[in-house]
């Protein structure tokens, strides 16, 4: 059986000249969690030129989702940002990555901390209705450079409360923070400014991190994962994995594509 499935492209969005996202076509047989990521990308003469995706879709979707940044020179991307309706990609059939709950010890509330396209796996994860049962509030905090660089803000500012099923749960528990570095907007920072200062907090309404009632997933930039790293395990928590549940994790499979 080969490694891959071949996938129909169905839509495509471009953000910005540097973002964009797609959905395809998903074979029954491909079986994720949510949090996972998998290698997709294009058959160029005749082999497969790969890299790691997160999967933005949830696990109960029909369809493939995935957002993408565009490397002018990048060997996928710089094809990739190019795909229409019709087109077909490769996706890899066996997804992995150690973004899932079930790494993480019990709390109360579990921070989603993503830069760029690191919003990606925690898109599904807010889209599953375990994430809420697990903990009570989910904080999901996005940084971008610019404003337009926030995909999915309407959605999820607006679209994702009223969901048939899942509203009512958002509504009492999401909390989504999205943050600028480089333009005016009504929350500006980087999130481990924002963290240092204490006013990520303040604008929350919640107490400052502590390992004993808090959680979190980190996906971004490499600068952004060492950082936080650091200010997490400064204020006592410990980094789990896919053997060891603790009270952060890490994806640490990208860079720049």
């Amino acid at each position: 059986m080969s490694a891959f499935n071949s996938e129909k492209v169905l839509t495509v969005h471009h953000w910005t000249d540097s973002l964009f996202s797609f959905t395809t076509t998903r074979d029954t047989s491909l079986k994720f969690k949510n949090g996972h990521f998998t290698m997709i990308g294009l058959k160029i003469d005749g082999k497969p030129l790969l890299r790691a995706y997160s999967i933005v879709s949830a696990n109960h979707d029909e369809h493939l989702e995935f957002l993408s940044i565009k490397v002018p020179n990048g060997p996928l991307t710089s094809r990739l940002q190019h795909i229409k309706p019709g087109d077909e990609i490769v996706v890899g059939r066996k997804p992995t990555g150690t973004l899932l709950i079930d790494y993480l010890l019990p709390g109360k509330r579990l921070y989603l901390f993503s830069s760029g396209t690191g919003l990606a796996p925690f898109m599904s994860l807010i889209h599953d209705p375990e994430t809420y049962e697990k903990f009570s509030e989910v904080i999901l905090i996005h940084s971008v450079r610019e404003v337009k660089e926030l995909a999915y803000h309407d959605y999820l500012t607006q679209v994702l409360p009223e969901h048939e099923f899942l509203g009512e749960m958002v509504k009492k528990q999401l909390k989504y923070y999205p943050t600028v570095t480089r333009e005016a907007f009504h929350n500006e920072g980087r999130i481990t400014d924002l963290i240092e200062s204490g006013k990520l907090f303040t604008d929350l309404g919640v107490p400052p991190l502590h390992p004993e009632y808090d959680k979190g997933m980190i996906c971004g930039s490499p600068a952004m994962l060492r950082d936080l790293k650091h200010i997490l395990e400064a204020r006592g928590f410990k980094e789990g994995n896919t053997s060891t549940p603790f009270d952060f994790v890490i994806e640490r499979a990208f860079a720049d594509q």
